[in-house]
């Protein structure tokens, strides 16, 4: 049987709990740099607190969902106990950090998924199946826009990048997904602009733009200066239809206007049924005992990460082209690259 420990115990390790139990794998320990949240987090999972060096503590998969300066070491470090991983975004603080988790994945016969949970979300999925109905691309723009977080260090230099690098993973991976399925394949360049905020060194608002050889564009917003309701949406257009979804707050698919029918999930896991968490896991135990590697692997998060890294360079550099793949420093995190400007 998969079991489950959780090394971090935010809100988010908590999401990753609930799937686990829709599942029925058991979360057996919990880890926290606060030994009473580790504590009350276990209580409530059922499980027993660790420290992080105890971990796995005899799971078979650990959730890393620590702050993105600690992803890196914590999951290389579950990998070589003998656990599986399911890595939150973003992947890590640099791209230097990124290789080395490719790295150890490769080392364990790819054993680490990277937690974009949209990618497994079925709006998204049934969104993916159907881009080739509405013909050549001429419009692709995915949007996640909701208030400043008034909870965590999201805004801290530590944490290493502002609303592109925390939020803007999500849309810029789902971009990244549907243009692929277009047969656009990579992009090859990205321009950005970013907004700042107050009080703090971060962006809060991020337009970017996605360039193909082909001479498409996509276009992705991150922002951290909307709200109070979030609003996650994506809009596909081509030469025969139209795709409209809408993730957050509701969940919705339309084609040329018309109700693209989506499962239904039912009950208090509902929500996360719907985003993804569900079928996050339960696709990554499907993987394991495949003995395949994730479709959402350690290399997917180091190419949305290589893109982030472009567009802080390029907002850093007076909003110009950054060519891909990411040529500049690989130590670097995204804040850094933003504050050459």
């Amino acid at each position: 049987m998969t079991t489950v420990a959780l090394c971090g115990a935010g809100m988010i390790s908590l999401a990753h709990a609930a799937a686990a139990k829709a599942l029925g794998w058991p979360v057996v320990a919990v880890a926290s740099r606060t030994p009473a949240r580790a504590a009350e987090v276990a209580r409530i999972a059922g499980a027993r607190a660790v420290t992080y060096a105890e971990l796995p503590a005899g799971a078979t998969m650990v959730v890393v969902a620590t702050p993105p300066q600690c992803h890196a070491a914590d999951a290389i470090r579950a990998l070589d106990s003998g656990a599986a991983v399911v890595l939150e975004k973003p992947l890590c603080r640099t791209l230097h950090e990124a290789d080395a988790l490719v790295a150890a994945a490769a080392r364990h016969g790819g054993q680490l998924l990277y937690a974009e949970n949209l990618a497994y979300a079925p709006v998204v999925q049934r969104l993916i199946e159907m881009v080739p109905r509405v013909g050549p691309l001429t419009h692709l723009e995915v949007r996640a826009q909701q208030g400043l977080p008034t909870w965590g260090d999201f805004t801290s230099d530590e944490w290493g990048g502002g609303a592109l690098f925390d939020l803007g993973v999500h849309p810029l991976a789902v971009a990244l997904l549907v243009a692929n399925a277009a047969g656009h394949g990579r992009p090859v360049a990205v321009r950005a602009v970013l907004r700042d905020g107050t009080g703090h060194d971060s962006d809060e608002h991020a337009d970017v733009s996605l360039h193909y050889r082909s001479g498409f564009v996509a276009h992705v917003v991150a922002s951290w200066q909307a709200g109070p309701e979030p609003l996650w949406d994506v809009q596909v257009a081509g030469d025969t239809g139209v795709l409209r979804a809408e993730l957050i707050p509701a969940t919705t698919l339309e084609f040329n206007g018309d109700d693209v029918a989506l499962p239904q999930a039912q009950g208090e896991l509902a929500a996360l049924a719907q985003l993804g968490y569900v079928n996050q896991l339960r696709a990554l135990g499907d993987d394991l005992a495949a003995g395949r590697e994730p479709m959402m692997s350690a290399s997917f998060g180091r190419e949305v990460l290589q893109v982030v890294m472009a567009a802080y360079a390029s907002a850093g550099s007076g909003n110009g082209e950054v060519a891909l793949p990411f040529t500049g420093q690989r130590d670097l995190t995204p804040l850094q690259l933003w504050r050459r400007r």
